[in-house]
C-alpha cells in the first residue's frame, strides 16, 4: 500500500506539472562545464546559490531537471549528462586514480554510444569533449585550477552549451527518453507489477531514497534484497517483489520529492515523517503539520489555538474549510509515513492512511482531552506532540542543551494520536518521573495526566476529577487530598511571605504516595502557621481546611496507587490554579 500510494501521488504531481516525467529527476548540481563547438572546456559555471541556514548564509547546489541517476553500490556506473568529477573529468580526491580513469571511461562509453548519431550541436560538442579530454591533464586545465579543490570535494557537474544546460537540448532529451523507455536490451523480465497491476519490465534495483535523517547521505533503499535469506524460489534482487521500472521510478521520485521539501518534513526522535494528500495540494500538509507539530520552518504561518480547534471541529463534522486560500475537503485521502535509518536501508516505522476528516476527528478528540486551565503567563499557541514529549525531560536554562526525550516514546505517542487509541504507558511513566524529580506539576504535565486517564482508564471515579477546571463537588479521596495539600501550602506561604522552601519542596512526593504518614504532620504545621495570621485570613483558611476535611469520609490510606497519585497531583494543580485565578480577578 505504501508504494501504491506514493505512485498515485507521483501521478497527481505529474498532472499538476510539478514533477519530472519518467526518466528525469531533480538533481543537485554545483558546477556547469561550458563547452564550445569543438568540445573544449571554456568556462566553469558556479551554480550554487546562497540560502539562509540558521543564522548564516551558506552556498548550496541548485536543482536541475536531469536524466535519472543510475543505482550504484560498489561498481562503476555513469550518469548521463551529469555526475561527479571522477566520471566527467577522470579525477577526484579519493586516492584511487585507476578507479577514476575507469569511471571516466564508463561515462565516455555511455555518452559516445547515445550521442554518436545525434544531429545536435550540443551533442557533437559533448562527443568531442570525451574524445579529446585527457584526465591526466585535468588538474592543469586553466579553467579548473582556481576552483580545483572545491570541485574535488564531490559536488556534481553537468554540461552546458551556449549558456544553457545540455539537458535542455530537445534532440538530446529525445535521445535519452528513447534510451530510457526502450531499456538497455538486457533481457529484463516482463512481469505483472504488484504496484500498478500492469505488465511491464522488472526493476531489478530500486532507486535510492535521500533525505532520511541518520541514513546514508548518498541514499538508502526502501526495497532491496541483499542476502539469500531474503530471497525465495531462486529469485534475485527485485524479482522477489515484482515491481515495474515505472512504479519503482514513480514511488522513489515522489518520496524523494516529499523528503526534499524542508517545509513539509519533520523529525520525531529518530523518525523522519512525511505526509501528503491525494491530489497533491500542499494546504493539507500545512494544516496537518500545524495540528500535529505547530508548523514547520521559520516561515510557517502562526495560528491561534482557538482557530486550530475550530478548524478541526469543522472538518470532524464533515464540513469543508478554507485554509491558506485552499479548500480542504474532509473526504480527501491523507497519508502519513514514518521512516527511520537502518544501515544502507530504511525501516518503515509506521504508515497511516485515512480520510482527512478522520484525522481531524482523532486530533479533535486528542486536543479536547488535553484541555485544562492554564497559568495566565502561558501564551503557547498549541500543545503539540513534541511539546508533550518534552514534558518527560528536565527543563534547562535558556541557551542550554535540553536532554533528548525517548525516540520510541515520540513515535508511539504520534501513532496513538493518529489512530485515537490508548496513549503509551511510557508517556505516563516519563511524566511521573519528572513530577517526582521536580516535586511540582506543570500545566503541561497536568494536561497529559488528564488526557491519559480519560483515554486509558475505566475508573469512572478517577475520570470524574480529570476535568478542565476544579471539581469542587468531588469526594474522591486522592483528589481531595491534593486540594488539601495546596491549601496547606498557601497557609504556609501567607504566614511566611517570601519563603524559599515550602512543604511542596519537602513533602509533595511523600504526601501523594503515603498520605497517612505525612498529613498528620502537615495539619499540625498548618495550625502553627494559622496562629501567625490575622483573624480574617486565618478564618478564611480555617474554613477551607474544615470544608475539605469534611469531604474525607474514610481513613487516610497508607499507600496510594499510581492512578491515585495522579488524581492527587491533578487536585493540587486545580486548587492552586483556582487560587491564582481569584488573585488575578481581584
Amino acid at each position: 500500500m505504501i508504494l501504491q500510494a506514493l505512485t498515485h501521488y507521483y501521478e497527481d504531481l505529474l498532472n499538476r506539472g510539478t514533477i519530472a516525467r519518467p526518466g528525469w529527476n531533480l538533481s543537485k548540481v554545483s558546477y556547469g562545464l561550458l563547452l564550445d563547438d569543438n568540445g573544449s572546456l571554456v568556462q566553469l559555471l558556479h551554480l550554487q546559490q546562497e540560502v539562509l541556514r540558521g543564522k548564516k548564509m551558506a552556498l548550496v547546489p541548485q536543482e536541475y531537471s536531469l536524466p535519472s541517476p543510475v543505482k550504484r553500490s560498489s561498481g562503476v556506473a555513469a550518469n548521463f549528462l551529469w555526475d561527479n568529477s571522477g566520471y566527467l573529468l577522470g579525477a577526484d580526491n579519493k586516492g584511487k586514480p585507476e578507479r577514476s580513469i575507469k569511471c571516466f571511461e564508463a561515462a565516455k562509453e555511455l555518452h559516445l554510444d547515445l550521442l554518436k548519431d545525434a544531429d545536435s550541436s550540443a551533442a557533437r560538442a559533448i562527443v568531442r569533449f570525451f574524445e579529446t579530454w585527457d584526465p591526466s591533464q585535468a588538474a592543469a586545465c586553466p579553467v579548473l585550477q582556481e576552483d580545483w579543490e572545491d570541485i574535488m570535494k564531490g559536488g556534481n557537474l553537468t554540461f552546458w552549451y551556449q549558456e544553457h544546460p545540455a539537458a535542455e537540448d530537445p534532440i538530446i532529451r529525445e535521445v535519452w527518453q528513447r534510451h530510457y523507455d526502450g531499456g538497455d536490451d538486457s533481457g529484463e523480465q516482463d512481469i505483472l507489477c504488484l504496484v500498478t497491476g500492469r505488465r511491464a519490465s522488472l526493476a531489478q534495483l530500486h532507486p535510492s531514497i535521500k533525505g532520511v535523517v541518520g541514513a546514508q547521505s548518498s541514499g538508502a533503499s526502501l526495497v532491496s534484497f541483499n542476502a539469500s535469506a531474503f530471497c525465495s524460489y531462486e529469485h534475485e534482487q527485485g524479482a522477489n517483489a515484482p515491481t515495474s521500472e515505472y512504479a519503482a521510478f514513480a514511488y522513489a521520485t515522489a518520496l524523494n520529492t516529499l523528503l526534499a521539501d524542508r517545509d513539509h518534513v519533520c523529525r520525531v526522535g529518530d523518525t523522519t515523517i512525511v505526509l501528503w494528500a491525494e491530489g497533491g495540494d500542499t494546504a493539507y500538509q500545512d494544516c496537518a503539520l500545524f495540528s500535529l507539530f505547530g508548523g514547520m520552518g521559520a516561515d510557517a504561518p502562526s495560528y491561534q489555538e482557538n482557530d486550530l480547534l475550530n478548524a478541526l471541529k469543522q472538518l470532524a463534522s464533515g464540513h469543508a474549510i478554507d485554509w491558506d486560500e485552499s479548500r480542504l475537503d474532509p473526504n480527501t485521502r491523507f497519508y502519513v509515513l514514518g521512516l527511520a535509518p537502518n544501515a544502507a536501508r530504511l525501516s518503515v516505522r509506521f504508515f497511516w492512511q485515512n480520510s482527512f476528516g478522520q484525522l481531524a476527528r482523532n486530533l479533535d478528540a486528542h486536543y479536547n482531552r488535553l484541555r485544562i486551565i492554564r497559568p495566565a503567563y502561558d501564551q503557547t499557541s498549541s500543545f503539540t506532540i513534541w511539546r508533550m514529549v518534552l514534558e518527560t525531560v528536565r527543563k534547562v536554562p535558556v541557551g542550554a542543551k535540553r536532554p533528548d526525550p525517548s525516540p520510541r516514546l515520540a513515535g508511539d505517542l504520534l501513532l496513538a494520536v493518529l489512530n485515537n487509541v490508548p496513549y503509551p504507558a511510557t508517556l505516563l511513566d516519563g511524566v511521573q518521573i519528572r513530577i517526582r524529580a521536580q516535586q511540582d506539576i506543570s500545566w503541561g504535565q497536568a494536561a497529559i495526566l488528564k488526557a491519559y486517564y480519560l483515554r486509558n482508564s475505566r475508573n469512572e471515579q478517577l475520570k470524574e476529577v480529570m476535568t478542565m477546571e476544579l471539581n469542587e463537588q468531588s469526594t474522591y479521596l486522592p483528589y481531595v487530598l491534593g486540594r488539601m495539600f495546596s491549601v496547606l501550602e498557601a497557609v504556609q506561604q501567607s504566614a511566611n511571605p517570601g519563603i524559599n522552601t515550602t512543604i511542596k519542596n519537602r513533602y509533595f512526593n511523600s504526601a501523594s504516595a503515603t498520605p497517612a504518614l505525612v498529613f498528620p504532620t502537615l495539619i499540625n504545621l498548618a495550625q502553627k502557621h494559622l496562629n501567625k495570621l490575622d483573624g480574617g485570613i486565618a478564618t478564611y483558611y480555617d474554613k477551607r481546611i474544615t470544608e475539605l476535611s469534611s469531604r474525607i469520609t474514610e481513613t487516610l490510606p497508607a499507600r496510594m496507587t499510581l492512578p491515585e497519585q495522579s488524581a492527587f497531583q491533578i487536585g493540587y494543580y486545580h486548587e492552586t490554579q483556582k487560587r491564582y485565578t481569584k488573585k488575578e480577578e481581584k
